[in-house]
């Protein structure tokens, strides 16, 4: 993930490191014999953290395409086409 935006990296870091946080909650959850519900109230909290990191990590991306439209600045010489294909995935 290459970004000139170091705060949109931190926060995306963060965002990811939650989602580990949560993933050993589930995962301690199921280990321990807790109930259903508790395993997938934590396992959509992972789910979710991860899907805006996504979403974090593809917006970044567009702000620096917008920036550098013809991707001479940008370490990751990736096209608008690609961005759209990989916001779908995650959609």
């Amino acid at each position: 993930m290459a970004t000139s935006d170091i705060e949109a990296q931190r926060r995306i870091l963060n965002r990811l490191r939650r989602a580990r946080g949560q993933l050993d909650a589930v995962i301690a959850a199921a280990e321990t014999g807790r109930s259903c519900r508790e395993v997938v109230t934590q396992l959509a909290a992972v789910s979710s953290a991860l899907d805006r990191a996504g979403f974090a990590i593809i917006s970044t991306a567009m702000k620096d395409c917008i920036a550098d439209p013809d991707g001479s600045n940008r370490d990751e010489n990736i096209t608008t086409e690609e961005l759209e294909k990989l916001f779908l995935t995650l959609a």
